[in-house]
């Protein structure tokens, strides 16, 4: 079975200078999809986002990192489709992963949760209307 990473989320406390950063280092293009607080850059077949560090933590249920909490990066995985989320989050967590957020809809319009793996880092499994998969299965950005 194939299961690429798709998107890797960079939780940042100053975007305007992390943006500047990739855009000099990288020669990354911001997507069209960014706002005015989410950054997206297409990375080969990975997607690279920076989002304010305070937000993410929030959106993955968790304290941002004073010393040993959150780290401010996520990893995740999109499926195909909305019911795919639980299952696999489900699966995750029989193998001994710490659910964080159990799938729900997303506040952007998507179908989301979260599980830290038995090391502690944070992946997001999510069905995203608006990134449709390409045939490779990369993410199609707008």
């Amino acid at each position: 079975m194939n299961s690429p990473v798709h998107l890797i989320t960079l939780g940042v406390t100053d975007l305007a200078r992390t943006r500047a950063f990739y855009e000099t280092v990288f020669g990354w293009p911001v997507s069209a999809a960014s706002q005015d607080d989410v950054v997206f850059f297409k990375s080969g077949g990975v997607v690279v986002a920076l989002y304010p560090l305070d937000k993410l933590a929030d959106d993955a249920a968790v304290s941002p990192r004073t010393g040993s909490g959150f780290g401010g990066i996520t990893l995740a995985h999109n499926v195909r489709e909305k019911a795919d989320v639980a299952p696999l989050i489900e699966k995750a967590r029989a193998a001994g992963a710490v659910v964080t957020k159990p799938a729900q809809d997303a506040f952007w319009g998507g179908h989301h949760g979260y599980f830290a793996d038995p090391e502690g880092y944070l992946w997001e499994i999510a069905w995203n209307p608006y990134f449709p998969f390409n045939e490779d299965r990369s993410l199609r950005l707008p």
